[in-house]
């Protein structure tokens, strides 16, 4: 006899426990997976650690057969992003649960109660509280490794969300490329251009500097040009110094370029990095005992051999003007010298003519498409 479903909300250390370790059995024998930290997860939900829920309602569940754990979901309501786009919107995220239809059901149905509860008419995801977090449903290539910075899931998940009725809303695509030994010329030339004829400049700030008013000029940056882009509400000040505090460890400046005008302002921004996807494999999203020298060997020893290409920003009036071929001719070397063999950009929107034709020169694969789901109330 099957045992029966039950759906709680998280509020005890040893239900958030649950809700973490749900993916041990999911996941259990998936060589594509890659786990988050178990403190960024708790983090998450801290009021002291996530300025994101100054604006933003959050709700864990997590779904149980008899004692065992066997699905989990966040609710999230972002009222900032709400009052943006004119919607009456409730999220889900980090869904997971085993292939049972019972289970995805319940799990999307604890949410859709939670929203209409206070007022919501449509819920769609999987996004997060911020355009920053972890956001898309793999719908294809599942046979390729994750990212640290991008969900991955089983193949049965799409089927489950067209079985309960969800439609697509948006695709996201990624973008791997090999890393040239040269600088393409078109890049080159572009970037000689931008440089001799109208200033911009190059520079690697320091992670003092980043900490400072450069960060918060970076993140401004970031503000305005991806203010037009689906769901996205502005980063608060004290969101931008939880990113920075948070993430400048994982970082190398060197990886960073910062593109000046000759004003001195900051028209231009690309953040990226080593790969860390085989050391959160190898710590199992736990930093004790030993995740923190597979974390150590990735940042400083042996680089994984791919870099993740995490944030690209120009100034809207800078934007074809060379500024994305200052950050190839800057970084392609650097990549170079670190041994990366590839890289590869987080979820970029389909529709993003523009962004997704820039690597047209480096023969780029577009991989891991990635859907956000939604559904009326």
């Amino acid at each position: 006899m099957t045992e029966a479903l039950r759906i709680i909300e998280v509020n005890s250390p040893r239900e958030m426990s649950d809700f973490i370790h749900v993916t041990d059995r999911i996941y259990r024998d998936c060589t594509q997976y890659v786990p988050d930290f178990e403190s960024d997860i708790r983090g998450l939900f801290d009021h002291r650690k996530n300025p994101g829920l100054e604006f933003s309602d959050i709700q864990p569940f997590v779904a149980y057969r008899g004692n065992a754990p066997v699905g989990r979901i966040v609710g999230i309501i972002n009222r900032k992003a709400n009052e943006k786009w004119n919607i009456r919107n409730v999220r889900f995220s980090m869904i997971e649960f085993i292939d049972d239809p019972e289970v995805s059901s319940a799990l999307i149905g604890a949410v859709e109660t939670w929203g209409k509860e206070r007022g919501m008419e449509k819920i769609h995801g999987p996004l997060g509280v911020t355009d920053f977090d972890k956001e898309g449903m793999l719908v294809e290539d599942f046979n390729l490794k994750g990212s640290m910075t991008a969900i991955y899931n089983p193949p049965y998940y799409p089927r489950h969300m067209e079985a309960l009725g969800f439609e697509k809303e948006v695709d996201w695509q990624q973008v791997r490329i090999r890393i040239p030994e040269e600088v393409p010329a078109r890049y080159a030339r572009t970037a000689q251009y931008a440089r001799e004829q109208i200033g911009l400049t190059v520079k690697k700030c320091s992670k003092r500097e980043l900490l400072g008013e450069c960060g918060q000029q970076v993140f401004r940056l970031f503000n305005a040009a991806y203010a037009p882009i689906f769901g996205f509400s502005e980063l608060s000040p004290r969101q931008v110094n939880s990113f920075l505090r948070k993430y400048l460890v994982l970082i190398d400046t060197r990886l960073i370029p910062v593109v000046f005008n000759k004003e001195g302002e900051i028209v231009g921004a690309a953040v990226t990095m080593a790969s860390l996807v085989e050391a959160l494999q190898k710590s199992k999203g736990r930093l004790l005992p030993f995740g923190w020298w597979h974390l150590l060997r990735s940042m400083k020893l042996k680089h994984e051999g791919c870099a993740e290409m995490l944030l690209v920003a120009v100034r809207p009036d800078y934007q074809g003007l060379g500024v994305n071929a200052l950050f190839f001719d800057d970084l392609i070397p650097v990549f170079n010298k670190y041994g990366f063999r590839w890289a590869e950009t987080g979820p970029q929107l389909e529709d993003n003519i523009r962004e997704l034709t820039q690597w047209k020169p480096l023969k780029p694969e577009f991989v891991k498409r990635r859907r956000c789901y939604v559904k009326r109330l």
